[in-house]
This record gives structure tokens, C-alpha cells and sequence, in this order.
């Protein structure tokens, strides 16, 4: 425990699913965290939690595919907590449109970078001065096994989350020398209502993972000095989805 004690956090895409989790977790673990979600509620519902069992967190609703609401964000959470140590850029947008490559268009591969990469990117940034003077900044980035696979009919999701990889990829040599490390995560999880209809798992270890058990335990040890010898990589809590040594 306390893996992160002093720390502040930033966690997009908090309010529901694999951010809800992450963000609960490193309050546990002594973290301020700033959850931020586009929709209000479900922030004010994740810092309910948070308090409830003992931690503190800032509730910032934000939707991050605007700079203007970015900037803000990272604004509030400074002021309020000092400084920024981790930034976890999970947020995504359910409602993009995925599409075949023969009739994808430029309108529906546009949305699904502004809330991928061009979000990401953005956030990135405007944390950046603070992940420097931390002196041990973290970010977390989430990409998909989707994009390293070529999943059929996902074709602009797919593009975006490699565009993703990328980014983290050159950020985590450009920022190297800043000490901050930068990751990916592609995880297959179970973040979908009780009453889906969801196809059985096909991975070695059968079953989809576990938002609290098995992604947000991934994010915490790149979060924490555990992983400081460790930038540019992707790891993959996918139950063996994908098994390449290449990647």
C-alpha cells in the first residue's frame, strides 16, 4: 500500500469502466487523483467513492477532445493540488464511428483522432511542465490490441490507437531526458452492462479481465518507481489475446 503516497494523479475517461478503477486504486495507494469524465455525475460519483473510503480526489468534468477544456482541467488541478506526477490518458469517446476501410471516411477517421491521439497529445502538454519538475513523471497511455491486429470493421479506431503507440513512443525518447517515463497499455477487458451480449473469450486464459483485478493493477505499477527503468514499451493485460514476440 501507499505505493504512490505524495503523489498527484491525472486520470481521464475516470468516470466509468477501467478509469473508475484506475483512479480508486491510486487513491488506495495514497494518490491525489483528478477524475476527469465528460459527464459530471459519474465524476461526482467516483470522488464519492474515493472520499468515502478514506482518499482524496478532485472531481473535474472535461471533455478532452476540447483544448480549451484541457487546459482548464490541468489549470484547476494545479491550483488545487500543486503539481501533476501521473497523467493516465484513458478516456474514449463509445460513440466514434468505426468503419471498413473501403467506405471510411475523413469526417469519421477525424473524430476518432480528436478524442484518440489528438487528445492525448494535447493533455500531454499542458501536463508536461509539471511531469518534468516531479522529476519522476509518469504517463500512462492507452492504446489496443484492435490497432495491432488490423481488427476488421475498425478501421479509424484502429488507426487512432496506433497513432497512439506512436506518440508514446516518441514522447518517451524525446522526454527521457526530463525523467519522465511514458507507456502504453492495451488491455481486453470487461467494462460492458450485465446485460450484454457478449461474444465468449477466445484468449488462452478464457475470460475477459477485470477493470479493478487486472487492468488497473497494469497502470498502478507504470505509475509507480516499479517501473522506472521502463519507457516506450506497451504492455498487453489481455489474458494472452495477443502473443507476439515481434510487438
Amino acid at each position: 500500500m501507499n505505493r504512490l503516497e505524495g503523489k498527484v494523479a491525472v486520470v481521464t475517461g475516470a468516470g466509468r469502466g477501467i478509469g473508475r478503477a484506475i483512479a480508486k486504486l491510486f487513491a488506495a495507494e495514497g494518490a491525489k487523483v483528478a477524475v476527469l469524465s465528460l459527464t459530471p455525475a459519474n465524476v461526482d460519483a467516483v470522488v464519492a467513492d474515493i472520499t468515502a473510503a478514506g482518499g482524496t480526489a478532485l472531481g473535474v468534468p472535461c471533455d478532452i477532445s476540447n483544448a480549451d477544456q484541457v487546459k482548464a482541467a490541468v489549470d484547476k488541478v494545479v491550483a488545487a493540488y500543486g503539481g501533476i506526477d501521473i497523467l493516465v490518458n484513458n478516456a474514449f469517446d463509445p460513440t466514434v464511428p468505426f468503419s471498413s476501410i473501403i467506405d471510411l471516411s475523413v469526417e469519421k477517421l477525424q473524430r476518432n483522432f480528436e478524442v484518440g491521439p489528438i487528445a492525448y497529445l494535447r493533455t500531454m502538454q499542458a501536463c508536461y511542465p509539471y511531469l518534468k519538475a516531479s522529476g519522476e513523471g509518469r504517463i500512462i497511455n492507452f492504446g489496443s490490441m484492435a490497432g495491432v491486429v488490423g481488427l476488421v470493421g475498425y478501421g479509424p479506431y484502429n488507426m487512432a490507437k496506433e497513432a497512439v503507440r506512436a506518440l508514446t513512443r516518441t514522447a518517451a525518447r524525446e522526454w527521457g531526458a526530463d525523467k519522465i517515463t511514458v507507456n502504453n497499455v492495451l488491455p481486453v477487458a470487461e467494462t460492458w452492462g450485465p446485460d450484454a451480449n457478449v461474444p465468449a473469450p477466445t484468449n488462452p486464459l478464457g475470460r475477459y479481465g477485470s477493470p479493478e483485478e487486472d487492468i488497473a493493477p497494469v497502470v498502478l505499477f507504470l505509475a509507480s518507481t516499479d517501473s522506472q527503468f521502463i519507457t516506450g514499451s506497451s504492455l498487453t493485460p489481455d489474458g494472452g489475446s495477443i502473443i507476439d514476440s515481434a510487438r
